[in-house]
């Protein structure tokens, strides 16, 4: 009888997965939780026995995300313009946070909040982003004052202004390319 109870859970934190994910697509990341567990086909009770806060839920959702932009700054470190790899970083960075409207502000929360359920993720991604930018700054392609928490502020600013451009999909790019120019030495 246990197994069919695991398989039970896992039936509903997936059904409550798919759901969140739906739900924040249309409304964003303030959707109803009570509308989240009625699409997943459950009660409200069985959703914060999977996911006791919202972001509990949303960290199940974006840490494969958050995991992947941190991957992706490492990887990116052996490109040889460091200016690039931290330009190509900070628009994934922009991409990742528009996933659901609402996102930039519960990343930026999360990075000033250490018991955040999204704090890991976020600070592990920020400490990606952290090495691109010193060795951008150490060769001389980004200014020396320039902090990881204005970048990452800059990214997620620069998402929300897509979200309120949905007629310009390149509005990201764009920016981000701006503000590079503003951050050269």
């Amino acid at each position: 009888m246990p197994e069919a109870l695991r398989a039970d859970a896992r039936h509903n934190h997936d059904q409550l997965l798919t759901a969140a994910r739906a739900a924040f697509a249309e409304h964003g990341t303030e959707a109803s939780l009570r509308d989240i567990a009625r699409r997943a086909g459950v009660g409200i009770g069985t959703l914060y026995r999977h996911f006791p806060t919202r972001e509990a839920l949303l960290q199940t959702l974006m840490r494969d995300r958050f995991d992947g932009l941190g991957r992706r700054a490492a990887g990116l470190f052996a490109e040889p313009s460091p200016r690039d790899a931290l330009l190509t970083w900070l628009t994934e960075v922009a991409a990742g946070s528009a996933t659901y409207r609402g996102l930039p502000e519960s990343v930026m929360a999360a990075l000033r909040d250490e018991g955040s359920e999204l704090h890991a993720s976020c600070a592990a991604m920020r400490a990606a982003g952290s090495r691109l930018l010193e060795r951008a700054q150490a060769q001389g392609a980004v200014r020396a004052d320039v902090t990881t928490e204005e970048l990452l502020a800059l990214a997620t600013g620069v998402a929300w202004a897509g979200e309120q451009s949905p007629g310009h999909p390149q509005m990201a790019q764009r920016l981000l390319s701006l503000a590079m120019t503003g951050l050269a030495r």
